[in-house]
């Protein structure tokens, strides 16, 4: 086969769905593998991208694919072949050295007075949300009271933004009417949902955050609800040291 020419590439990649014509690439790096030449049997190139930037995780949302890859290009002169691999980026995180709880009210005027609270604001992916709820005035009747985890992914600026609100889990807290003085403990583990890191306008191009929303339901089926925003952030986990295999030779 002949060719004009072998390169192979690193790319990072924002793809937002409604303008897939563009695609911004925030990272590119090429190196060439072979000068024009013709190929005549199975070939190996080695090829090394040393200290690439990878600043941002990988990320497929409903709006928006942040993508890393390899793109090798066979250049020919009607048509070239190009083939792609895909990488996945995780960033990783310590733990943040400012960790607030959230206390919050939740009020209808001389009918229902709630406080709730939550130890952290900030959980890693595989946390475990724990929290209280404290009744000091109730004076409708409450059917039922759940706390969901909502996922907000923003795309676009100005005019052209894009709003995808996703409910990534529901839990129920609470079946029949509460009384004055009660309290609820929350507890919720997030290593069972689909989460990902929190993101703040990544390279200008999309956002995407999670929400605590508690909601209580009444016997007429009205619903009142607060909701908070929560970062996610992905943990640097231990290593364990991998077993290593030795071939040994066995005798007859």
């Amino acid at each position: 086969m002949e060719h004009q020419g072998i390169r192979i590439e690193f790319v990072g990649q924002i793809e937002l769905y409604y303008d897939r014509g563009n695609h911004h690439e925030f990272t590119s790096l090429v190196k060439e593998l072979a000068r024009p030449g013709e190929l005549s049997q199975s070939t190996s190139y080695p090829f090394e991208f040393l200290n690439v930037e990878k600043p941002y995780e990988s990320y497929t949302g409903a709006n928006v694919r942040l993508r890393y890859f390899l793109r090798v290009t066979v250049t020919k002169r009607l048509t070239d072949s190009v083939k792609e691999m895909d990488i996945l980026v995780h960033t990783l995180s310590s733990y943040p050295e400012v960790n607030s709880s959230i206390k919050m009210e939740v009020g209808i005027e001389d009918c229902l007075h709630i406080e709730f609270e939550y130890n952290k604001s900030k959980y890693h992916l595989k946390d475990v949300i724990v929290g209280k709820i404290y009744f000091l005035l109730v004076r409708i009747k409450i059917k039922h009271m759940e706390l969901a985890i909502i996922k907000r992914e923003t795309t676009g600026s100005g005019p052209n933004t894009f709003n995808e609100n996703e409910t990534i889990a529901k839990y129920e807290i609470m079946d029949g009417a509460p009384v004055r003085g009660e309290s609820i403990p929350i507890r919720l583990f997030l290593s069972g949902y689909e989460l990902t890191p929190s993101m703040r306008d990544v390279n200008k191009k999309f956002s995407v955050r999670y929400y605590l929303n508690l909601v209580l339901v009444d016997e007429e089926e009205r619903r009142y609800f607060k909701q908070q925003e929560i970062t996610l952030w992905r943990k640097h986990e231990k290593t364990k040291s991998k077993p290593t295999l030795q071939a040994q030779k066995l005798g007859d």
